[in-house]
Protein backbone atom coordinates (compact mmCIF):
# COMPACT_ATOMS: atom_id res chain seq x y z
CA UNK A 1 0.00 0.00 0.00
CA UNK A 2 1.09 3.53 -0.74
CA UNK A 3 -0.43 6.77 0.56
CA UNK A 4 -1.55 9.19 -2.13
CA UNK A 5 0.16 12.59 -2.15
CA UNK A 6 -1.62 15.84 -2.99
CA UNK A 7 -0.70 15.39 -6.68
CA UNK A 8 -1.85 11.75 -6.60
CA UNK A 9 -5.24 12.74 -5.12
CA UNK A 10 -5.85 15.29 -7.88
CA UNK A 11 -4.75 12.79 -10.55
CA UNK A 12 -6.93 10.01 -9.08
CA UNK A 13 -9.96 12.36 -9.11
CA UNK A 14 -9.27 13.35 -12.71
CA UNK A 15 -8.92 9.67 -13.70
CA UNK A 16 -12.20 8.74 -11.93
CA UNK A 17 -10.49 6.46 -9.38
CA UNK A 18 -11.95 8.47 -6.49
CA UNK A 19 -14.59 11.16 -6.03
CA UNK A 20 -15.00 13.88 -3.41
CA UNK A 21 -18.15 15.97 -3.81
CA UNK A 22 -18.11 18.84 -3.16
CA UNK A 23 -14.38 19.21 -3.74
CA UNK A 24 -12.49 22.24 -2.46
CA UNK A 25 -8.84 22.49 -3.59
CA UNK A 26 -8.06 24.37 -0.33
CA UNK A 27 -8.86 21.18 1.63
CA UNK A 28 -6.15 19.14 -0.10
CA UNK A 29 -3.27 18.47 2.29
CA UNK A 30 0.19 17.10 1.42
CA UNK A 31 -1.10 13.53 1.92
CA UNK A 32 -4.88 13.74 2.32
CA UNK A 33 -8.03 15.81 2.20
CA UNK A 34 -9.78 17.67 5.04
CA UNK A 35 -13.44 16.72 5.43
CA UNK A 36 -15.95 19.25 6.74
CA UNK A 37 -18.94 19.08 9.09
CA UNK A 38 -22.42 18.92 7.52
CA UNK A 39 -24.35 17.65 10.53
CA UNK A 40 -23.73 17.07 14.23
CA UNK A 41 -25.86 14.66 16.24
CA UNK A 42 -25.45 15.32 19.96
CA UNK A 43 -26.21 11.97 21.59
CA UNK A 44 -27.90 13.23 24.74
CA UNK A 45 -31.43 12.42 25.90
CA UNK A 46 -33.19 13.45 23.79
CA UNK A 47 -30.66 13.56 20.93
CA UNK A 48 -30.26 16.85 19.09
CA UNK A 49 -29.24 17.28 15.45
CA UNK A 50 -27.67 20.49 14.14
CA UNK A 51 -27.26 21.23 10.41
CA UNK A 52 -26.73 25.01 10.51
CA UNK A 53 -24.78 27.33 12.75
CA UNK A 54 -22.88 25.62 15.55
CA UNK A 55 -23.61 22.58 17.69
CA UNK A 56 -22.96 22.82 21.41
CA UNK A 57 -21.79 19.47 22.77
CA UNK A 58 -22.09 19.21 26.58
CA UNK A 59 -19.12 18.15 28.68
CA UNK A 60 -18.44 14.41 28.57
CA UNK A 61 -21.16 13.87 25.93
CA UNK A 62 -20.97 11.65 22.89
CA UNK A 63 -21.68 13.04 19.45
CA UNK A 64 -21.39 12.09 15.78
CA UNK A 65 -20.45 14.21 12.80
CA UNK A 66 -21.52 13.62 9.21
CA UNK A 67 -19.24 14.89 6.50
CA UNK A 68 -20.45 17.38 3.93
CA UNK A 69 -18.48 15.47 1.32
CA UNK A 70 -19.66 12.38 -0.47
CA UNK A 71 -16.64 10.15 -0.95
CA UNK A 72 -16.47 7.40 -3.55
CA UNK A 73 -13.49 5.07 -3.72
CA UNK A 74 -12.60 2.90 -6.67
CA UNK A 75 -11.72 -0.80 -6.32
CA UNK A 76 -8.01 -0.01 -5.94
CA UNK A 77 -8.27 2.68 -3.22
CA UNK A 78 -8.98 2.43 0.52
CA UNK A 79 -8.68 5.24 3.07
CA UNK A 80 -7.85 6.02 6.69
CA UNK A 81 -9.70 8.64 8.72
CA UNK A 82 -7.94 10.88 11.22
CA UNK A 83 -9.30 13.52 13.58
CA UNK A 84 -7.70 16.88 12.87
CA UNK A 85 -5.37 17.74 15.72
CA UNK A 86 -7.20 21.06 16.16
CA UNK A 87 -10.08 19.06 17.66
CA UNK A 88 -7.90 16.63 19.62
CA UNK A 89 -6.28 19.64 21.28
CA UNK A 90 -9.74 20.79 22.33
CA UNK A 91 -10.47 17.50 24.09
CA UNK A 92 -12.27 15.53 21.38
CA UNK A 93 -11.61 11.81 21.59
CA UNK A 94 -12.37 9.80 18.47
CA UNK A 95 -11.39 6.51 16.89
CA UNK A 96 -12.26 6.04 13.24
CA UNK A 97 -12.08 3.01 11.01
CA UNK A 98 -10.91 2.30 7.52
CA UNK A 99 -12.94 3.28 4.47
CA UNK A 100 -13.18 0.22 2.25
CA UNK A 101 -12.48 0.10 -1.47
CA UNK A 102 -15.71 0.72 -3.35
CA UNK A 103 -17.39 2.72 -0.54
CA UNK A 104 -19.69 5.55 -1.63
CA UNK A 105 -21.46 8.07 0.62
CA UNK A 106 -20.95 10.55 3.42
CA UNK A 107 -19.02 9.44 6.49
CA UNK A 108 -20.32 9.26 10.07
CA UNK A 109 -17.58 10.04 12.58
CA UNK A 110 -18.47 9.32 16.24
CA UNK A 111 -16.59 11.04 19.06
CA UNK A 112 -16.74 12.28 22.63
CA UNK A 113 -16.21 15.66 24.24
CA UNK A 114 -13.80 14.76 27.05
CA UNK A 115 -13.78 18.34 28.36
CA UNK A 116 -15.35 19.59 31.57
CA UNK A 117 -17.01 22.32 29.51
CA UNK A 118 -19.18 22.42 26.36
CA UNK A 119 -17.56 22.18 22.93
CA UNK A 120 -18.68 24.22 19.92
CA UNK A 121 -18.69 22.45 16.53
CA UNK A 122 -19.45 24.87 13.67
CA UNK A 123 -21.15 23.37 10.61
CA UNK A 124 -18.79 23.78 7.63
CA UNK A 125 -15.63 23.56 9.75
CA UNK A 126 -12.82 21.16 8.77
CA UNK A 127 -13.04 18.20 11.16
CA UNK A 128 -11.21 15.10 9.92
CA UNK A 129 -8.62 14.16 7.33
CA UNK A 130 -9.08 11.31 4.90
CA UNK A 131 -5.83 9.68 3.76
CA UNK A 132 -6.11 7.62 0.58
CA UNK A 133 -4.12 4.44 0.01
CA UNK A 134 -3.58 2.55 -3.22
CA UNK A 135 -4.13 -1.18 -2.84
CA UNK A 136 -1.49 -3.48 -4.33
CA UNK A 137 -4.27 -5.04 -6.42
CA UNK A 138 -7.88 -3.94 -6.94
CA UNK A 139 -10.33 -5.56 -4.51
CA UNK A 140 -11.94 -8.73 -5.88
CA UNK A 141 -15.22 -7.73 -4.21
CA UNK A 142 -15.70 -4.09 -3.21
CA UNK A 143 -17.58 -2.77 -0.17
CA UNK A 144 -21.07 -3.00 -1.73
CA UNK A 145 -20.44 -6.68 -2.56
CA UNK A 146 -19.17 -7.56 0.93
CA UNK A 147 -21.32 -5.92 3.58
CA UNK A 148 -22.33 -2.61 2.05
CA UNK A 149 -24.33 -1.68 5.15
CA UNK A 150 -23.56 2.03 4.86
CA UNK A 151 -23.29 2.31 1.07
CA UNK A 152 -24.88 5.58 -0.18
CA UNK A 153 -25.53 6.86 3.36
CA UNK A 154 -26.29 10.54 3.85
CA UNK A 155 -26.14 12.32 7.20
CA UNK A 156 -25.36 10.82 10.59
CA UNK A 157 -26.14 7.11 10.64
CA UNK A 158 -25.47 5.28 13.88
CA UNK A 159 -26.83 1.84 12.99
Amino acid sequence: MAVLSDRDIVAAREAGRLRIDPFDPKNVTPNGYDLTIAEVAVLTTPPKTVTTGSASVPAHARFAVSTAEVVELGPDIAAQLWLRTTWARQGVIAVFGKVDAGFRGTLTLPAMNANDSPLQLPVGERYAQIVFETLLNPAEKVYAQRSGQYQDQRGVRLR
